[in-house]
């Protein structure tokens, strides 16, 4: 995104997965409306499937790894680069995903101040916060693999400061699932948790934000409305879904999507399948062309007989718009921030199924401290999952759920009014 004039310059840097450019790009737009030229830095990796959007995820560890030891002087040339440009004004700060804390080294280099941006939640960023506490305690890293599947991960871990009186080993962020103290994703993201320093500004959520400002006169003739429909997805939308949801009854379906990064064995896939038209609910379910682990998403031939005229598969949606759609009745997610924000700013409660990182933590917050969600065993089981789906669409609980989800909503809105507003739906266990 560029600018002319004299302005403040931001250059904005996300972490190279689909969960971070997505709130990175929001924010780059809410700066540009508010008046800044903004440089948006993109892997060549990334920009190749925002071109054709389709491919396969890179692995998370080497990603990770990658970028904390290779990244640091490519981005200083860029930023000595930008600043030698005449064509935009001098870079004037550094707006750089956590993940990528080597910005802050970066910034420091031209003389100006680095934000960095942290794109999921703060219960997350708690739980990440104490992986040096449970080192110190030996509940981590694990004795053996058994301790993944013999209760051991059930253990209390109450006395964490600042974090939910409920939570177990095994809320804390996936990447504690470890044997090896030197393992590539543990040592990351402590490293880089470790950035962040005080003072901390919260944001968001950023599409209510971009929707205030797409509705609002903008400075200089920028057209908000239609920076508010760039789309930084790295998958080609399905937009069908949206006409399929026009004419289905207010809050009669069921929408699927395990996000961009969660993989499942085809088995699992066969008890979400069966699960789903057990359920007796019509359901729109995304399934990327990579979601199987190592071979291609196969349904059995009965399930797509049995299902015939209740349900839509796609490989991809613009999901804010399918959230907002009064046809959705609950959203089975992968318990992923942008997810979860997204449904609860449309006032849509979740069915819980996640899958690594902190998407543990935002699932038993949202399902013991929220009161907006139910979670599905990690285990799926079809006969299981189609009670869950019948209890949260027409059960007392998904009643309960759903008056809960609709507080979180309108707070949602409160706090993106001018001044903001602190105050939030009570958790569920005061």
């Amino acid at each position: 995104m560029t600018a002319g004039g004299d302005k403040p310059h931001a250059v904005c840097v996300p972490f190279p997965a689909q969960g971070h450019v997505t709130p990175m790009m929001k924010l780059a737009n809410i700066l540009y409306c508010k008046g800044f030229h903004v440089t948006f830095v993109n892997t060549e990796y990334n920009r190749r499937r925002l071109i054709r959007s389709r491919g396969p995820q890179a692995d998370p560890a080497a990603l990770c790894d990658s970028t904390m030891n290779t990244c640091l002087p490519h981005l200083k040339r860029l930023l000595h680069r930008l600043n030698g440009d005449a064509r935009a004004p001098p870079v004037t700060c550094v707006v750089a995903d956590n993940a990528m804390s080597f910005g802050v080294d970066a910034a420091k280099e031209i003389g100006v101040p680095c934000l960095l941006f942290w794109t999921a939640s703060a219960c997350g960023f708690m739980g990440y916060r104490h992986f040096q506490f449970l080192i110190d305690e030996g509940l981590v890293p694990l004795k053996d693999a058994e301790q993944l599947t013999n209760g051991y991960l059930d253990t209390p871990v109450g006395w964490a400061r600042g974090m939910s009186k409920h939570m177990r080993l095994r809320d804390f962020p996936s990447f504690i699932y470890t044997m090896q103290r030197g393992d590539i994703l543990l040592d990351f993201v402590m490293h880089e948790v470790g950035a962040i320093l005080p003072p901390v500004y919260t944001i968001g959520p950023l599409s209510l934000l971009l929707d205030r400002l797409a509705a609002a006169p903008a400075p200089d003739a920028v057209d908000a409305a239609a920076l508010g429909r760039i789309r930084a997805s790295l998958w080609k939308e399905d937009h069908t879904c949206l006409r399929w949801l026009d004419g289905k009854p207010a809050r009669s379906v069921v929408y699927v999507n395990y996000g961009c990064l969660t993989s499942m064995s085809n088995q699992e896939l066969v008890e979400f399948a069966w699960g789903l038209a057990g359920s007796g609910y019509e359901f729109l379910w995304i399934i990327r062309p990579d979601l199987v682990r190592g071979e291609t998403a196969v349904l059995p031939p009965e399930f797509v007989e049995s299902t015939k005229g209740r349900c839509l598969l796609a490989i991809w949606c613009e999901q804010e718009a399918v959230l907002r759609h009064e046809a959705v009745g609950v959203f089975l997610t992968h318990s992923g921030w942008n997810s979860t924000t997204e449904s609860l700013s449309a006032g849509v409660p979740m069915l819980c199924w996640p899958f690594f990182a902190e998407q543990q933590t935002n699932c038993r917050y949202a399902c013991t401290e929220w009161g907006v969600g139910m979670e599905v065993g990690r285990d799926v089981r079809r006969e299981a999952l189609e009670a869950t789906i019948r209890e949260a669409m027409a059960g007392d609980k998904g009643r309960e759920m759903k008056r809960r989800a609709e507080e979180w909503k309108e707070a949602a809105v409160r706090a993106t009014k001018p001044g903001g507003n602190p105050r939030r739906p009570a958790t569920q266990w005061q």
